[in-house]
C-alpha cells in the first residue's frame, strides 16, 4: 500500500510543532464581569443598535451568499469582504497569501490579549451553483444562507456597532474572514493564521445560527482517497485479472462492518465511488474516498489504523481469487482536522455561559462537539468556541438551504458581549481571556 501525506497535512504539522514551542498561560485571569458591562449606558445602546440593524443586516446577508465562494476560489467574495470592512472603518485591512481577509482593532492593552473572531468565506458548493437568494413561505432559501453567510453579515454588524459607538477594548480584536473552512479545504485559512500569527490569545468562529449551541469541542476527522490499480482488460478475452472495482467493492464490504464506539461518537462513511471504462471491462483503475470522524483523538486514530488494515486486505483477498499480485492501492491522506476540548471552567467557555443566557433571558447553553475552524485552536490548547450568528434554518449543504431571520440580532448581540468579557471594556472591566507566553 502507497501512503501519500498532502500538502495541507504537511501545513498543519507545521503548526502544531510551533505550538510545542510555545504557550503556556499566565496567571489566571478575573471571573468573566458581565454585570459591569451591561451596567454601562454606551453598552445598553450599542445592544439596542445591533437590533435596530438587524433589517440591513439580512440584507447584507443576502449580498453575501449571492457572490460564489466555491472551495478553493474564495477571491471575489474576499475582496467583497475586504471592501466592506474597509468602508466600516478599517483602512488597512488585508488580504493575506491564504486569501484569509484581516483586520485589526487595537485595544488599549498594548496588543494582549488578543483575541480572534473570525467567520468563514467559503461554501461546499461547486463554481456553477445557483446562488440567487430566493423566497418560499417566509424563509430566505440559497446555497450558503445560513453556512456562513449569515456568521458573516453578523460579524460585520458587530463591527458597525462597535466602531460607530466608539467602544474601546483593552484587548486587540482581530476579525477574520477565513478560506478553506468547507470540503477538502482542510481548514487551511486558519492554519495558515495560527502560522503566521503567534500571539493569538483565544479564538472565536461564527458559525451555525441559535445562540444555545456552542461549540466546545473540535470533532476531529481523517479523509482518504484510495486508488485501486490493476492490469485491466476485456471482460471476456482477459478474464481472470483481478479488477479494481472488485477490489473496491471487498473494501467498501469490509468497511461496513465496522463498529466504532457511540461513545465518544466515532464515524465514518464512503462518501465517493468511481471508477472502469466500460460495462464490458475489467476495471484497471477504482477509488473511493472515505471520511472517518471522532470527538476523540485516540478513537479516531484506532478506526483509522483498522480502515487502513481492511483496505489492504480486500486487495490481498481479490488478488488470491485470482492467483495474482497485480493489484494495488495507494492511500491518500487528503483532509486531516484535529481534536480537541476546551474545558467548562475555561474563562471563554464561562463567558458564553453567562452572555447567552443574558441575551436570550432564558435559556443557557448547551455546549457540542463539531468541526469547525475552531478545531486549530483547541488543538494548540488555545481557548476557542463556535457560536452562532443568530435566526434559524436547516438543509445545510444542500441547495435547498432555508433561512429565518427569528430573533437573528441575539448573534451579533451575544458577539459582542462574549468578545467584551474576553477582550474587557476599557475603565469598566479587565479581560477575562489569558494571555499567553512564550515557554522558557
Amino acid at each position: 500500500m502507497t501512503f501519500t501525506r498532502s500538502i495541507l497535512t504537511i501545513a498543519f504539522v507545521a503548526v502544531a510543532q510551533h505550538a510545542l514551542t510555545q504557550p503556556v498561560w499566565a496567571q489566571a485571569a478575573p471571573a468573566p464581569d458581565l454585570e459591569a458591562i451591561l451596567a454601562s449606558p454606551k453598552i445598553v445602546k450599542t445592544l439596542d443598535d445591533i437590533k435596530a440593524d438587524d433589517e440591513r443586516t439580512l440584507a447584507e446577508q443576502k449580498r453575501i451568499t449571492e457572490i460564489p465562494a466555491p472551495p478553493f476560489k474564495e477571491k471575489v467574495r474576499a475582496e467583497y469582504y475586504q471592501k466592506r470592512m474597509q468602508e466600516l472603518g478599517f483602512k488597512d485591512t488585508s488580504i493575506d497569501a491564504e486569501g484569509n481577509v484581516i483586520a485589526l482593532r487595537k485595544g488599549s492593552g498594548g496588543g494582549r490579549p488578543k483575541l480572534v473572531v473570525s467567520a468563514h468565506l467559503d461554501t461546499v458548493f461547486p463554481e456553477g451553483t445557483d446562488v440567487t437568494v430566493k423566497e418560499k413561505d417566509g424563509a430566505l432559501i440559497a446555497p450558503g444562507i445560513g453556512d456562513d453567510s449569515r456568521g458573516l453579515a453578523a460579524m460585520l454588524s458587530l463591527i458597525k456597532v462597535m466602531n460607530e459607538n466608539q467602544i474601546a477594548t483593552v484587548g486587540d480584536i482581530q476579525f477574520v474572514g477565513t478560506v478553506g473552512e468547507e470540503e477538502l479545504g482542510n481548514l487551511r485559512g486558519v492554519k495558515a493564521l495560527f502560522r503566521d500569527h503567534t500571539d493569538i490569545d483565544g479564538f472565536i468562529s461564527i458559525d451555525g445560527l441559535g445562540i444555545t449551541r456552542v461549540v466546545n469541542q473540535a470533532t476531529g476527522s481523517h479523509r482518504y482517497e484510495f486508488t485501486f490499480k490493476g492490469l485491466g482488460g476485456h471482460s471476456f478475452q482477459e478474464f481472470g485479472l483481478p479488477s479494481a472495482t472488485h477490489a473496491l467493492g471487498r473494501a467498501i464490504a469490509k468497511i461496513s462492518e465496522l463498529q466504532p464506539p457511540s461513545d465518544p461518537k466515532t464515524t465514518f462513511t464512503v462518501g465517493t465511488v468511481t471508477g472502469g471504462t466500460s460495462v464490458n471491462a475489467i476495471a484497471a483503475e477504482a477509488r473511493m474516498t472515505v471520511d472517518m470522524r471522532s470527538n476523540s483523538t485516540e478513537e479516531l486514530l484506532k478506526l483509522e489504523a483498522r480502515l487502513l488494515e481492511l483496505v489492504k486486505e480486500a486487495v490481498a483477498d481479490e488478488n488470491a481469487r485470482w492467483k495474482s499480485d497485480k493489484m494495488t492501492v495507494e492511500a491518500k491522506l487528503i483532509g486531516d482536522r484535529p481534536a480537541g476540548i476546551v474545558p467548562m471552567d475555561s474563562p471563554i467557555v464561562q463567558a458564553t455561559q453567562r452572555t447567552v443566557a443574558a441575551v436570550t433571558k432564558g435559556p443557557r447553553p448547551t455546549f457540542a462537539g463539531s468541526s469547525t475552524d475552531s478545531n486549530i485552536a483547541m488543538s494548540l490548547g488555545i481557548p476557542a468556541v463556535t457560536i452562532g450568528g443568530g435566526g434559524e434554518g436547516g438543509n445545510w449543504h444542500s441547495r435547498n438551504e432555508w433561512y429565518k431571520p427569528t430573533n437573528a440580532w441575539y448573534g451579533p448581540q451575544n458577539a459582542l458581549l462574549t468578545v467584551l468579557i474576553l477582550t474587557g471594556l476599557d475603565g469598566v472591566t479587565k479581560p477575562a481571556l489569558q494571555v499567553r507566553k512564550a515557554a522558557k
